[in-house]
Parts: structure tokens; sequence; C-alpha cells
């Protein structure tokens, strides 16, 4: 498990963002903040694109992105080839985001869900492994390139 989190947002999800990089950075994982660096309206792709980039030039394992939704940073890490960003609102769909999807970015909806979910969803998602096998076969027919 590699110890290098990459984590960004928009502005609805700056709170939790904060509140995740002090647990994360307690937990002893090295964070890279891509932002925003405030709750001002910001526009999700100016961060989410960086990000993504990062974990496809294999500077970061995984990555955690919030936003209101969830949708939007979704949507576009999702843009990214070497990207499977998996939109959670519990902890059954964040493991089985890993096990079944070898999904290596975790979208959480900060409006949607509580802070204390957010970490548990995020500990999950941090620490399951993928289970390969038949999932492997569908994960590794996902990219379009």
């Amino acid at each position: 498990m590699s110890k290098k989190i990459a984590i960004g947002g928009d502005h609805a999800g700056f709170a939790y963002k904060q509140d995740l990089i002090v647990k994360l950075k307690e937990q002893g994982y090295e964070v890279k903040d891509f932002g925003p660096y405030s709750d001002a309206s910001a526009d999700y792709p100016d961060f989410v694109h960086p990000l993504s980039e990062a974990i496809e030039k294999g500077e970061f394992e995984k990555g955690i992105l919030i936003c209101g939704s969830g949708n939007g940073v979704a949507i576009t890490a999702n843009k990214h080839q070497g990207i499977r960003a998996a939109l959670c609102w519990n902890e059954d769909l964040a493991a089985l985001s890993r096990q079944h999807n070898d999904a290596n970015v975790l979208a959480i909806p900060a409006r949607f869900i509580s802070f204390e979910l957010a970490v548990s969803m995020s500990d999950i998602f941090l620490n399951t492994a993928f289970e390969g096998g038949r999932h492997a076969t569908r994960v590794n027919k996902i990219a379009c390139s």
C-alpha cells in the first residue's frame, strides 16, 4: 500500500478535504493537496485534471476527490484513461470499488454524507485490495485506447 495520497476537489468539499488531510497525516500518509485552497467558488476541473495526471504518471497510487455531489469530480477524473474514479456514499460501495473495479480515485459527495462516513470510506478505500481474477478481465476492458 502506497502511503502517498493525492487529494483535491472544489469549494463545496473544501472543509472535508482540509479535515481529511489532517486524519490521513495522523495515519502516516504523505498527502499532496491539489486544491482548492479556500472555500471560495472554484472550478473543480482546475484541480481534478492535475491530480488525475499525477496518478496516471505514477506519482500517486490513489487519490481522493471531494465536491458537493461527487459527480463533477468523478466525471472529470474519468476522462483520463488511467483513472477509475468511483463515486461512493457508503462503506460497501467504497470496498466494492476497490475489490471489483480496482478504482484508484474515491469521489466523495460532501453535501450528502457525514464527515465521519467520509473518513470511514477513505480508510476502507485506501486499505482494500483489488480481488483480480474475473474482475481483472473486466477492468482491462474499460479503457478506450
